[in-house]
């Protein structure tokens, strides 16, 4: 069967941003500074981040916020993106499920990253900064946000972890074509990185200590700000472009969503596929179900703890109320480093709490098992981190089977996998293998954060 692919005209791209913290029951918990462990101002972050996206970080009162015209210009080069009714994988499945997939890897960048950083840069640009630093795993960030530093004519200097930047190549390839700098982390260019090499000379790093090693570097250097391609509200509220349009998408294929699925490392691409349809469960009544996958190799969601912690290994962010397996917590060596990261952002923790959403945990195998079944059903290579969101899909589907149920389910098809190819190589050699965190190992990460939250009363 033809597969249907739904795009918008251009008059249709979204013009606003949904902030979904406006509208829910439950506002989430404050940001605290960790000296005073008292809840955060806007002018609080400015030393920090640039100061429009530290507003909208604490904006709890507009539901709609405006996309600035150069921002949705630069969206028009590759939005729309396709929504896409997968019916080559729902015949390989046999299921009566409808399957749907947004394909955020047709962006420049190939992945959904490019919609905040697009937004970070250009609100950067117009306060006059002239540098700016970032974190990467698996790399789909720093590729974005150096294509949108080069849009905007700001000089970019990215901090990858350093299994990702031994692994993964031709992401480092991809930054530095558009002109950023890239350093290993940890590094011995900033005393974070250097604390953690004195620990541990072969350490391969984390999102966590990458973070750390931006955020000091931005703060020491003039007129420099630090930016984030997850986790944070602000890149939740960006990212939301994704689910307005395919809203709008769905109608024009006559169908509505049963179940929502997203891959899950600190929330980006999860907020933004789901969050626009979410608003109509909270003010409409809908039933529709959200589904986080996330390895299970890092299962902050599935095994976490709800806490304050950091967001970062040194302990320079602000204090976050989050899903949290621990800011010290070493990630295992998956492919998808884009899910290697401790926490869960502060809306979707408070959504998780309050039972908006639910969560899954993928084995790697199993992630890659169904990338490979995607890509030969419908003839894209999935990211490793997409593939966790297709293995979800694919488990839903074979519910739907079991139980003779014509759902419609949606996922997000994060990014390609076309630079990740050296990781579909060791699945088909047979060297990659799964990890799961025993319960000694999680319980060795989270006493340091129980001990930090025995001081915190609101």
């Amino acid at each position: 069967m033809k597969q249907k692919k739904y795009i918008l005209p251009e008059s249709e791209i979204p013009s606003q941003w949904f902030n979904i913290q406006a509208i829910m029951p439950n506002k989430p918990q404050p940001i605290l500074n960790p000296a005073t462990k008292t809840p955060l101002k806007p002018e609080d972050l400015f030393p920090v981040f640039c100061e429009e996206c530290c507003r909208q970080e604490l904006d709890q009162v507009h539901e709609w916020i405006d996309i600035p015209e150069p921002v949705r210009e630069q969206y028009a080069f590759y939005r729309s993106t396709p929504l896409v009714r997968a019916y080559e994988l729902e015949k390989a499945l046999d299921t009566p499920a409808h399957i749907y997939f947004k394909n955020e890897s047709v962006s420049p960048a190939g992945s959904h990253k490019l919609n905040s950083a697009l937004a970070q840069a250009y609100y950067a640009k117009q306060q006059g900064i002239t540098n700016i630093t970032t974190e990467t795993g698996a790399g789909q960030w720093g590729g974005a946000l150096s294509y949108a530093a080069k849009k905007f004519g700001l000089e970019l200097a990215v901090y990858m972890v350093k299994l990702s930047y031994e692994q993964k190549p031709y992401r480092r390839s991809i930054m530095q074509t558009f002109g950023a700098a890239i350093t290993p982390s940890p590094s011995m260019s900033t005393r974070a990185g250097k604390d953690i090499l004195t620990v541990n000379p072969n350490d391969h790093g984390s999102l966590g200590c990458a973070i750390s090693e931006a955020i000091e570097l931005a703060v020491t250097t003039p007129n420099c700000k630090y930016t984030l391609g997850s986790v944070l509200n602000h890149v939740c509220l960006h990212q939301t472009v994704i689910g307005l349009e395919a809203e709008k998408q769905m109608e024009m294929a006559g169908e509505y969503p049963d179940v929502v699925i997203a891959c899950f490392g600190g929330g980006s691409n999860f907020s933004g596929i789901s969050y626009p349809f979410m608003r109509h469960n909270i003010q409409d009544g809908f039933k529709t179900r959200f589904i986080a996958a996330e390895p299970s190799s890092c299962p902050k969601l599935t095994r976490g703890k709800f806490e304050y912690d950091f967001g970062d290994e040194a302990g320079l962010t602000p204090l976050l109320p989050m899903f949290t397996i621990g800011h010290n917590f070493k990630p295992a060596s998956i492919h998808a480093g884009g899910l290697r990261y401790h926490g869960a952002g502060v809306i979707m923790s408070q959504l998780m709490k309050d039972g908006y959403m639910e969560a899954m945990d993928i084995d790697q195998l199993d992630s890659f098992q169904a990338g490979v079944l995607f890509a030969r059903s419908e003839g894209i290579i999935p990211a490793p981190e997409s593939c966790h969101a297709i293995a979800a899909t694919i488990r839903e589907a074979e519910r739907c089977k079991r139980e003779g149920k014509a759902e419609t389910l949606l996922f997000n098809l994060s990014g390609h996998g076309f630079v990740d190819m050296s990781a579909y190589d060791q699945y088909f050699s047979g060297e990659m293998q799964n990890y799961r965190v025993s319960e000694e190992e999680l319980a060795k990460y989270i006493a340091p954060v129980d001990e930090l939250n025995r001081d915190i009363k609101l």
